[in-house]
């Protein structure tokens, strides 16, 4: 490792903090870098996912560059040799000590988490095999009906090629792909994804639907809903409208959906593989107040569905607080949703069901929770 990409891959991990996560702290070091050779970049990623991907291996009293080499002799280890580690090592060090309690950390799980990403692109419905022959690098490791997910293996910035600007694939997470399938939005009907961030699943819906009906895209943050209409444009998509929600109990309109997606704030545990430096940065404490903050999304949204319509509840975490406890609570509170089974895209020949998961280490995508409900033609009386 030469001095100019120790001194980058030293100064993100000294800036990377909880509030600043070492992304964005590593996208910004790296637009700032001048003359900075294309393999050099490429080793400055590297090393820094490294790093916090082997973390619990590190001795902390070593030096940083000493640690820093160290992750990366692991890493080499690990992809060379699919022995080199015990399955005691991945379930005690791949994670913090906080996580047994939340959740089964399997040895599977675990090494599931030292693993490089995929880079999933989401195609124009029919359209993967056209958009993998004209951005070339790409696989198509997964086969479902109605799916057009694809892994890019290049090395081109996908948000610099003409297929990107014409609207022809948006990047999303395979799990998250499965998320819009499994609301299955008809053709004309009304939808609420009521936690649309920058509007991935937003942008997925209105595709299943043909651009047809209607879209409320809602967010805290006007910022995002800004994104989004950005995106919705160069997709061109019209059949939305966005509203600003604080998550309360007073709803930004008075329309009944035919569907509602609750696609919650989270830990983010289903996204460690790919965001290493959050297992050491997230807490028991977080995972309980979001299990809290989700209820409450889901309990105020919950009232937005019309008679017959669905409710569905999505995280990309894998604990029990917010995944089984959220749904039961929600069934508790809302007798008048019954649980709704769905086919899981990626294992078709398991039998369907109302809550399904999607693990890390079967499919090589983030990892996922999706509960379904319907809700009775004439609702139920609240309990007391």
């Amino acid at each position: 490792m030469n001095s100019v990409v120790f001194e980058l891959v030293s100064g993100v991990i000294g800036r990377a903090s909880r509030e600043l996560p070492a992304d964005a702290v590593l996208r910004a070091s790296l637009r700032e870098a001048q003359g900075l050779e294309p393999e050099d970049s490429a080793a400055v990623c590297e090393a820094v996912n490294a790093y916090f991907r082997w973390f619990g291996w590190l001795r902390t009293e070593d030096r940083m560059r000493q640690k820093v080499q160290e992750a990366l002799d692991l890493d080499h280890r690990f992809h060379t040799n699919r022995n080199a580690f015990t399955d005691l090592e991945y379930r005690t060090r791949c994670v913090p000590e906080w996580v047994k309690a939340e959740l089964d950390v399997t040895a599977a799980w675990a090494k599931s988490l030292q693993r490089d990403t995929r880079l999933w692109l989401r195609a124009k419905p029919g359209r993967a095999p056209v958009l993998a022959e004209l951005l070339g690098d790409c696989a198509a490791p997964v086969t479902a009906p109605r799916l057009d997910a694809l892994v890019y293996l290049g090395m081109r910035d996908l948000f610099q090629t003409p297929e990107f600007h014409r609207g022809e694939f948006e990047i999303q997470d395979l799990s998250s792909q499965c998320v819009g399938l499994m609301c299955d939005p008809a053709p004309g009907s009304k939808w609420w994804d009521a936690c649309a961030g920058e509007g991935g699943k937003t942008l997925h819906l209105g595709e299943l639907m043909q651009n047809k009906g209607l879209i409320v895209a809602s967010d805290r943050a006007a910022w995002r809903l800004d994104k989004l209409k950005r995106r919705t444009a160069r997709a061109r998509m019209f059949n939305y409208r966005a509203a600003q929600w604080n998550g309360g109990v007073k709803l930004p309109f008075k329309t009944l959906f035919d569907g509602v997606l609750v696609d919650a704030p989270c830990s983010g545990i289903g996204t460690w593989q790919r965001n290493p430096q959050a297992r050491w940065t997230s807490t028991a404490q977080d995972v309980e107040e979001l299990a809290q903050c989700q209820f409450d999304l889901l309990n105020h949204a919950a009232h937005a569905v019309k008679p017959g319509g669905k409710l569905v509840y999505s995280v990309c975490t894998l604990t029990r607080k917010e995944t089984d406890q959220v749904a039961d609570a929600l069934e508790k509170a809302h007798p008048e949703f019954q649980p709704l089974s769905v086919a899981h895209p990626l294992n078709p020949t398991d039998p369907a069901a109302a809550r399904q998961w999607f693990r890390p280490e079967e499919h090589g995508a983030n990892g996922m929770f999706v509960a379904f409900w319907k809700r009775a033609e004439v609702a139920a009386a609240t309990p007391s």
